[in-house]
Order: structure tokens, then C-alpha cells, then sequence
């Protein structure tokens, strides 16, 4: 079912969580709502729960104005961070409790408990407690329960943050084959780009209570709308235009960014190359990250660059070594645009 967000704003006291902003989520869609702390991303899945009313704006669910609809009536299925299971109840008591408090015939539960078992990988452990279970279960459990009842819209607060790196991960993956299941709009909460480019057909980048972009992962990393968005997404060199070092990269009076996988790193000098001092070779198992420093005047400028392994072999880097750097592309951001506040945000720093 199709999420519409229209001009809605929400202030906490004096703070401003969301400033009037617009979105609108296809039916069947898989979104993300990417931002770092204090974006507003939580503020706005409450909005479209109904658990926060908005200041502003409405909120139309399936062409239905649900602005001011109470929550219980916007078949909604939200699963929390930390899960929210009723500990004295068995799983399958806990899958079956919306459906027993509207009253569903009990064959009928017990079919449905049946089936959303099998879905989401529990089938035999329907009559443990959820102590009994590991973190990646219980969170299988959570979204069993909300959906049920079959909801239009399933919402989900950051729904993997509270498990250990591997255990997100494949969860993402079954959440991936579980959307495709079922085809339930989802929108989840998470400030982990690489979940978000992982599992989402779609991302909403927010900032400071405002969207600074929507689009698909590939979109938004190839072609960041703002030097927010190029920064938060994947990691990035940025380059001030007053520095003469980077004079043969620098096109115009802009900020530079620079992927560093868009780095050639080279033992010779080449046409158009600025010459940098290896400072680290940081093994990260499938590639290798080459931390360098480029002098300018007496001040360093920090520069990462990555490598495959047979490319660090072929090239016989060590630190301290004076290398030569080229791009294969970069992206410019005046102060128009925001930059001076990057200014300082070398990542390589």
C-alpha cells in the first residue's frame, strides 16, 4: 500500500525533529530511511505509525487520510529495535496475540501461527519462551508478530541494531527473501549505510529533520545530490580548493570528493599525478586500504586509497614510500552547496 507524506513538520519543545517535508512510498517498495543520529528518520516512521502526531502536513495510507488516525486502525505492523516480546508468552502466544485480540476464529490462528512460522525459519520452536532464543530468533518472532495480522505497512526501528555484526547480516539477507514473499510496503529506520545499500530497493537520505535525497542505492552513491550525501554514503577523500597540492585534480574553486576506489596510485609519476607518502597499509581482508598524506606548504592532507591484494603484490607498496596519485573521476561541491563544513573532513584524517 502507497505511503504519501505531505509538507509534515514536528517540533520537541523548541527542537525542530522534522522541517515540512515530502515523500511518498510506492506500493510493495522496500525503503530505507538512512541518516546519522538526530536526522529525524524515527521521528518520521512514528509520524507515519501514528505513534507522533505531526504539527504540519498529512500522512495518506493507501489513499486514505491517516493524519490524525488512531494507530490501532492503520494496520500497521512495527517491530522495535530490542523486539518487545511478552516474555511469559510461548512464541507461537506471542505471534498469535494480535490476532487473538481481534478475535480471530482459533482454527484459523493456529493455521496462520503455522504458516508464519514456517516463514520466517522457527517451525518446532513455536513452544519455547523467548529467553530461550537467540537475538536473531527473537527478531524473526518480532516480525512474525506484526505481520499477523496482515498489516498494509510494516515499520521497522532499527530493527538489526541491537545484534552482532554477523548476525545482521544475515538477517538483512532473509529480510531481503522475506520482502519478496510477501510484498508488504516496508520502511525501516537504520543509520548503517551498508544494510541500507544492502537491502533496501530504495533509500531516503535524511539530515538535520529534512531529505536530502531519495533514490536507489546505486543513485544515491554514483550521483550524490549534496557533499552530505557523497560523505554519509561509503567512505570519501575531501579536498579544500585553497590546497596547491591537489592543483592538477583541482578543476574549480570547488570542494573535491573522491571515492577511494576512484584513486590510481602509481610508482612513477604520471600526466596529471600529485605525489603523496604511504603512511599505513591496513588489511581489510578483501581489498587493502593505502592510508597516504599529500604535503602542501608545510600542512598534510590525509588521502585514502584501495587496492585489491594482487594490486598491493603487483606494486610492492610499504610505508613510507613516495607514491603518485591520479583519479579516475571526482565529484565538486561549492560552499553553495554546503561544503565549508567538510572543509576539515579529510577521511583519511
Amino acid at each position: 500500500m502507497s505511503i504519501v507524506v505531505k509538507s509534515v513538520s514536528k517540533h520537541f519543545g523548541t527542537f525542530q525533529a522534522l522541517h515540512p517535508l515530502d515523500l511518498e512510498i510506492p506500493t510493495g517498495k522496500l525503503v530505507a530511511l538512512l541518516g546519522p543520529s538526530g536526522s529525524g528518520k524515527s521521528t518520521l516512521l512514528r509520524v507515519i505509525a501514528g505513534l507522533e502526531t505531526p504539527d504540519t502536513g498529512s500522512v495518506t495510507i493507501n489513499g486514505q487520510d491517516s493524519t490524525y488516525l488512531d494507530v490501532r486502525h492503520r494496520n500497521i505492523g512495527f517491530v522495535f529495535q530490542h523486539y518487545a516480546l511478552f516474555k511469559h508468552l510461548t512464541i507461537r502466544q506471542n505471534i498469535a496475540f494480535g490476532l487473538e485480540i481481534r478475535k480471530h476464529p482459533r482454527k484459523q490462528i493456529q493455521s496462520r501461527v503455522n504458516e508464519l512460522l514456517d516463514l520466517v525459519q522457527l517451525s518446532g520452536l513455536g513452544d519455547r519462551y523467548p529467553a530461550q532464543l537467540s537475538g536473531g530468533q527473537r527478531q524473526r518472532v518480532a516480525l512474525a508478530r506484526a505481520l499477523a495480522v496482515q498489516p498494509q505497512v510494516l515499520l521497522l526501528d532499527e530493527p538489526f541494531g541491537a545484534l552482532d555484526a554477523q548476525v545482521r547480516k544475515e538477517l538483512r539477507a532473509w529480510l531481503r527473501r522475506l520482502h519478496e514473499e510477501v510484498h508488504v510496503t516496508t520502511v525501516f529506520v537504520t543509520h548503517d549505510q551498508e544494510e541500507a545499500m544492502e537491502v533496501a530497493n530504495e533509500i531516503v537520505i535524511m539530515n538535520q529533520g529534512r531529505i536530502e535525497q531519495v533514490g536507489s542505492p546505486a543513485e544515491v552513491y554514483d550521483h550524490p545530490a549534496s557533499p552530505f550525501v557523497m560523505s554519509f554514503i561509503g567512505t570519501v577523500n575531501v579536498l579544500p580548493p585553497s590546497s596547491s597540492a591537489f592543483a592538477p585534480w583541482q578543476q574549480t574553486q570547488d570542494y573535491l570528493f573522491i571515492r577511494p576506489h576512484d584513486i590510481e596510485i602509481h610508482t612513477r609519476p604520471q600526466p596529471g599525478s600529485i605525489t603523496a607518502t604511504v603512511n599505513r597499509l591496513i588489511h581489510l581482508g578483501w581489498d587493502v586500504q593505502v592510508e597516504m598524506l599529500v604535503s602542501d606548504s608545510g600542512t598534510e592532507h590525509g588521502v585514502i586509497g584501495h587496492l585489491t591484494r594482487s594490486q598491493l603484490a603487483e606494486l610492492n607498496l610499504k610505508e613510507e614510500q613516495t607514491v603518485f596519485l591520479t583519479s579516475r573521476t571526482a565529484k565538486y561541491f561549492g560552499n553553495s552547496h554546503g561544503s565549508a563544513s567538510y572543509a576539515a573532513k579529510v577521511t583519511a584524517a
